[in-house]
């Protein structure tokens, strides 16, 4: 081996899962100390304030270029995530993905992704996988660590808001953290929807510590009772459900990771407690909707991070009132106050989570000998 050659590991999706890709437990763990290092500001995303989800192509509605791919169906987008990770990953990386609603009827995913990590340094790639099963995983483990530290002790009732893939990998996590759990409520479309029974079957097979599988035909249903609420909700064009905030229990734990609304923001304001994954992120989402839509509204999305951005800016409540969940982790900030705090958690994903995880399963793949040694070359051409 030459001094410049470069060679990199591929990783399909059967390798990840070799890889342990879907160990709930170890992905929560993973993102623990993810978490940490973003409260350190030991890491870097992209964007004029290096907090940016990532960034986005944006479909025309209309083109006169014959053939022009139109933003005529649902969720077409590509988008790049790009991210340093420091600590004990220190290491750079990106996850690109391509998305269509079209895709149900071929029977693909709505999004297929990839991650590439490279070395700081010398910027040479390491290694390049498929993310779908670690962005799900990535995604989902972050409610297992909301619900590690901000749950209530006791908490038996958990209500999945969304029966799909974010809410699959969200209710492994969350158990493999709150072993009180003995109880599922499940809102779909409706109690008898497919997704709502295919995620019945799931909760079957995967969980046997669960007693009691309800399937829920209303969101009062859903919400009434419970200690910990999933939302993962994926919604068409810009609707999201409303959530009337009586029926909340005192003390629930609610977790947004989609686009929830809730009838009353003056709850939200002087009753919630308030925590986010990076309230950064929310602010450059602000910035994002008012430069791309037409209405300019600040209040476009149901992401609870940018209600809290919006509450800061209008005075209604001072920044240190919306708490971080990495402060939280890393005990220089309290979590629940009480048994009986409703606390409402937004969770918006970000590129570090998948650089983190994406790094832990490609050095587990390397301690297997899972996957595909490629090469890059075995010295740069020269023009």
């Amino acid at each position: 081996m030459s001094d410049t050659e470069i060679k990199f590991l591929y990783l399909n999706e059967e390798d990840m899962v070799k890889a342990g890709v879907l160990d709930a437990d170890r992905c929560v763990d993973c993102l623990e100390d993810v978490m940490k290092l973003l409260s350190e500001g030991d890491c870097l995303m992209g964007g004029r304030n290096r907090n940016e989800h990532g960034i986005q192509l944006m479909f025309p509605k209309e083109s006169p270029i014959e053939g022009f791919p139109l933003e005529d169906s649902r969720d077409r987008r590509f988008m790049a995530m790009p991210a340093y990770l420091g600590g004990r990953f220190h290491m750079a990386g990106a996850k690109w993905y391509g998305s269509n609603g079209r895709n149900a009827a071929k029977d693909l995913p709505r999004s297929i992704l990839m991650m590439t990590l490279n070395d700081v340094e010398t910027g040479q790639p390491m290694a390049h996988m498929s993310a779908n099963l670690l962005s799900a995983m990535r995604t989902g483990a972050m409610p297992g660590l909301t619900a590690k530290y901000l749950a209530k002790k006791d908490a038996r009732v958990i209500s999945v808001l969304g029966p799909g893939a974010i809410n699959k990998t969200a209710l492994a996590c969350i158990l493999a953290k709150v072993t009180s759990i003995d109880t599922v409520k499940i809102k779909g479309s409706s109690a008898t929807s497919k997704t709502a029974l295919d995620f019945k079957d799931y909760v079957e097979r995967k969980f046997p510590q669960i007693k009691n599988i309800i399937l829920c035909d209303s969101l009062e249903e859903a919400i009434r009772d419970v200690d910990i609420v999933s939302e993962g909700v994926s919604v068409a064009g810009r609707t999201w459900p409303v959530i009337d905030v009586d029926w909340i229990k005192p003390g629930c734990l609610f977790i947004s990771s989609g686009t929830v609304d809730f009838n009353d923001h003056d709850f939200i304001v002087k009753k919630m407690g308030k925590v986010v994954d990076n309230i950064k992120m929310y602010e450059e989402y602000i910035n994002w909707y008012e430069e791309y839509y037409e209405d300019g509204s600040r209040k476009s999305s149901g992401t609870p991070g940018m209600y809290f951005v919006n509450e800061i800016s209008d005075g209604l409540i001072e920044k240190d009132q919306v708490k971080h969940l990495g402060d939280i982790i890393r005990g220089i900030t309290q979590g629940r106050e009480s048994d009986d705090q409703i606390i409402l958690v937004s969770l918006g994903g970000m590129p570090i989570l998948d650089v983190g995880w994406g790094l832990d399963c490609y050095k587990k793949a390397l301690e297997l000998g899972i996957g595909t040694e490629l090469l890059l070359w075995e010295e740069p051409y020269k023009l």
